[in-house]
């Protein structure tokens, strides 16, 4: 055997968008940013916090100085763990450029299924979706592809993820309206961990919160984010933002404006409690000015998201990405391109939490047929980033010798030892003319249909234990809404 030294091996396809010089100099900016401009929290308690910690604070604007960010970065936790809801088993390493796929929360509409039609989410759709995801293998953890509307508002969250946990035994991040609904969600995960401490070392869940740009950390917002840090689980602060509408109309701008709130929540997290697992993120796009939406399809969304990650991987902090998304009304060819486009890149990019697969209409629609197609997409994805492994074996020059010119490499030992090399799609055809007709000539759109009628109709997640999940619903039964601003 060969052995050679000084070679440089690229194990996987990655890129970047920003030099670590470009990071450093966004990173100053968002510093500058946080201490010129600061950003208003509409919270006592973290006012106080924050003062107390150094910061000025006047009225609700809070100003932070360059070292008490400097502090609050070296102080956070970078390792971060997801894991099984049943068996406690460590499954998702939210670090470095491990990326992770998952559907997005809090969609007003969806589309059934069964009937095709278009209406607002339900505890039943919620239950469908999750159960969904828990049926794709490139799927990693959950959020709940619709706002609950079958009960009253203020506590749907609590019914959100009941069906999530019965659905599921994947990670889930939970969206809740308040922190009334956010303490009851971590009461609900508590007891199907067997406590408190037991949640706190193994988590299956991670918390999230958003500001609202450009710079205002609302009331609900900054208790969730207090909460999560004093219970030591992971929360995810990301920002969403428009180019040109609620941040500056260049990307740079976009970038300083984004960590700006992102990073100030990182500051909270920590004077809260250091060491708090913090999760920094953003769903970074463009005002599109003919039709004045929030794009999810803009080439601007992905480019920005990789940017973010080139950053984040800079900082160290863990990073909640976007994509698997479409501002396509119906999943179509517009539909595949936007979310292909997305997943390809955030996959390269190494964002570590992506959420949003299976968005259509900006954001306002969950369509289960883009969720699996998005899950074909991620296998693809994924063969892309695994690279081209060189070695004596894969080289394979013995084979080569032996089959010799003019030979067939189908019957060769070497060629069913490493078959499982090649990604063998799931969804997509890849069937002669004839044999794909005989087989319906279908669309992709109507064979991905099928397969979320099947799992909805004979898949069987992993069951919760009846008497967890009485206790859970006993929590949902009694759970009580509060009015926005109540004490």
């Amino acid at each position: 055997m060969t052995i050679r030294s000084n070679i440089k091996a690229n194990q996987t396809t990655r890129m970047n968008v920003l030099t670590p010089d470009q990071c450093q100099e966004l990173v100053y900016a968002a510093e500058e940013a946080m201490w010129r401009t600061g950003t208003n929290f509409h919270d006592e308690e973290s006012l106080e916090i924050l003062k107390k910690a150094g910061c000025w604070v006047e009225g609700t604007r809070a100003r932070i100085p360059a070292h008490i960010f400097e502090q609050a970065l070296k102080t956070c936790q970078k390792h971060i763990v997801l894991c099984n809801s049943r068996t406690g088993a460590r499954e998702l390493f939210v670090e470095g450029n491990n990326s992770y796929f998952g559907s997005g929360p809090c969609t007003p509409f969806t589309r059934n299924p069964f009937t095709g039609e278009r209406h607002r989410a339900t505890r039943q759709s919620v239950g469908w979706a999750t159960k969904v995801l828990d049926a794709l293998p490139n799927i990693d953890y959950a959020m709940s592809l619709g706002i609950v509307q079958d009960v009253p508002l203020l506590i749907s969250d609590r019914h959100e993820f009941e069906q999530q946990i019965l659905n599921t035994d994947k990670p889930i991040i939970t969206v809740c309206v308040d922190q009334w609904g956010q303490e009851d969600c971590i009461k609900m995960a508590e007891i199907v961990a067997g406590g408190e401490e037991e949640l706190r070392k193994n988590p299956f869940i991670c918390l999230y919160a958003e500001p609202i740009s450009p710079g205002v950390h609302c009331k609900e917002a900054a208790q969730k984010l207090v909460m999560g840090a004093k219970k030591g689980l992971p929360t995810i602060y990301t920002p969403c933002i428009m180019a040109g509408g609620t941040a500056p109309a260049t990307l740079a701008g976009v970038m300083v404006q984004g960590l700006c709130e992102s990073l100030s929540g990182l500051v909270l997290s920590q004077c809260t409690r250091e060491g708090a697992p913090f999760i920094m993120g953003g769903v970074y796009t463009i005002l599109d000015m003919t039709t004045t939406i929030f794009s999810y399809g803009a080439p601007e969304l992905s480019l920005l998201l990789a940017a973010l990650a080139d950053v984040a991987h800079y900082l160290g902090i863990p990073m909640f990405g976007t994509c698997g998304c479409t501002d396509s009304c119906i999943i179509d060819e517009q539909a595949g391109i936007e979310a292909a486009i997305s997943i390809a890149m955030t996959n390269m990019s190494g964002a570590n939490l992506n959420h949003d697969i299976g968005y259509a209409e900006q954001g306002t629609t969950s369509n289960l047929d883009l969720v699996v197609i998005c899950d074909e997409i991620l296998g693809m994805a994924r063969k892309l980033t695994n690279g081209i492994r060189v070695d004596e074996d894969t080289l394979a020059l013995d084979v080569i010798e032996n089959v010799g010119p003019g030979g067939s490499f189908a019957d060769e030992d070497h060629t069913e030892e490493h078959k499982e090399e090649n990604y063998m799609p799931k969804l997509i055809s890849r069937a002669a003319r004839e044999i794909w007709e005989k087989a319906g000539g279908k669309t992709l759109t109507e064979v991905a249909n099928e397969k979320v009628r099947d799992i909805i109709n004979y898949h069987e997640p992993e069951p919760l234990p009846k008497d967890v999940a009485a206790k859970i619903r006993h929590i949902v039964e009694n759970a009580v809404g509060h009015m926005p601003g109540e004490d």
